[in-house]
């Protein structure tokens, strides 16, 4: 079971809408007719058996920026390294938003014939738009047509962004004066910690870590907790740091355009992620509003996937204070979860917090179920 939670929130892992008068409404629509923009979406073109052989890009990643250019009436193409079909590392298709890009015809068809990069034209561009996926570590980066195109897009006063694993196109993209473009620019990225903690099956074989080549060519690295959202925002630059940043990237994008930019309504995942960093902002109310929320699917999901969240953040956590926020979230989510790794977890997190009665209690109830588990024989052993 932890093993499909480790899959749920690795993939998961935000509308306005204005009455106008008809005039008013009819001269909008000319000016976005008049100022239509085109972004290029770029993706690896590495994967195979959706990621298990080899990983490719994320489709969630792709969905949501999609949606996001489409409201905001933005054509796409979509491009990769090599051209022609691409493969999508393993994805939910019944996630709301990944139904409704399935069910778009002509963007499905770009993505099973994607330009390759060799034949794009930057001139024809406004903007890139680099989806993320582990495979983008493994061909985006070698890719130098890909590195012309962002910098011949970027000189043309045009906007460069990249979501998760997506910056590694970036790391050896050069100026016209010879400098990296992401040098002295505040810049986010999947990051070491994360990598640490989800991207054990191939960060092994990659050719260097994103956060430290992203540091090393001069980039300000910023960042947040594992898994939050953080957009980073330097001029024509956007960068994002996660599956769950990829909305604010690709809004700050149509922005940088020019565009007074509008979403989709916030997805669950988001919001529910948004909710966990508000709580480890100190907002502790949010616990309270969701376990008093009465029973449904959503709060069955919310309740599951702060538990998730505590346990990965526990293994992070360095401060007193980020152990109770851990301990926080995964004891919330105990019944719900039912699960004996989170148990043993949380009374690791109340020896740490020298609460070894509690632990004692967590564990003794723990064995009651499942008398011959042996990490929970062993932690007990050692209170």
């Amino acid at each position: 079971m932890m093993k499909s939670i480790t899959q749920k929130i690795v993939t998961m892992i935000c509308l306005v809408v204005v009455t106008l008068p008809v005039k008013a409404t009819l001269d909008k629509q000319v000016t976005q007719t008049d100022l239509k923009k085109k972004v290029l979406m770029v993706v690896s073109g590495h994967g195979e058996e959706q990621g298990e052989k080899a990983p490719g890009y994320e489709f969630g990643e792709f969905s949501k920026a999609y949606l996001v250019f489409q409201a905001n009436g933005i054509d796409v193409d979509v491009a990769s390294p090599k051209g022609g079909n691409v493969v999508a590392d393993k994805y939910d298709p019944a996630t709301r938003y990944n139904a409704q890009v399935l069910a778009d015809k002509k963007v499905m068809d770009k993505l099973a014939n994607t330009f390759a990069t060799a034949d794009i034209n930057a001139a024809s561009y406004d903007g890139v738009f680099i989806v993320g996926g582990k495979g983008a570590m493994f061909d985006l980066p070698k890719d130098k047509a890909l590195q012309t195109l962002i910098s011949d897009v970027y000189q043309q006063q045009g906007a460069v962004a990249a979501v998760c694993h997506g910056p590694a196109a970036l790391v050896d993209v050069k100026l016209a004066d010879g400098t990296y473009l992401i040098a002295n620019k505040h810049v986010n990225a999947f990051t070491n910690e994360e990598e640490q903690l989800f991207g054990k099956k191939w960060s092994p074989t990659f050719d260097f870590m994103l956060e430290d080549k992203l540091v090393e060519r001069g980039a300000i690295f910023q960042s947040s907790d594992i898994m939050l959202s953080h957009v980073a925002v330097d001029d024509r630059l956007i960068t994002g740091q996660n599956p769950s940043s990829t909305v604010g990237v690709a809004t700050a994008l149509v922005t940088s355009l020019g565009i007074d930019a509008v979403t989709n309504a916030r997805y669950n995942d988001d919001h529910t992620l948004a909710l966990i960093a508000d709580f480890l902002a100190g907002e502790r109310a949010v616990l309270a509003q969701v376990s008093q929320r009465e029973a449904s699917e959503e709060k069955s999901k919310q309740l599951s996937f702060f538990g998730m969240y505590g346990f990965y953040f526990f293994k992070v956590a360095e401060k007193e204070s980020e152990i109770e926020q851990a301990l926080d979230l995964m004891t919330i989510a105990q019944a719900e979860l039912n699960n004996p790794v989170l148990d043993v977890a949380i009374a690791k997190a109340q020896q740490k917090l020298g609460k070894n009665l509690l632990a004692k209690t967590t564990l003794r109830q723990l064995l009651k179920i499942k008398p011959e588990y042996q990490p929970a024989l062993e932690l007990l052993a050692t209170l």
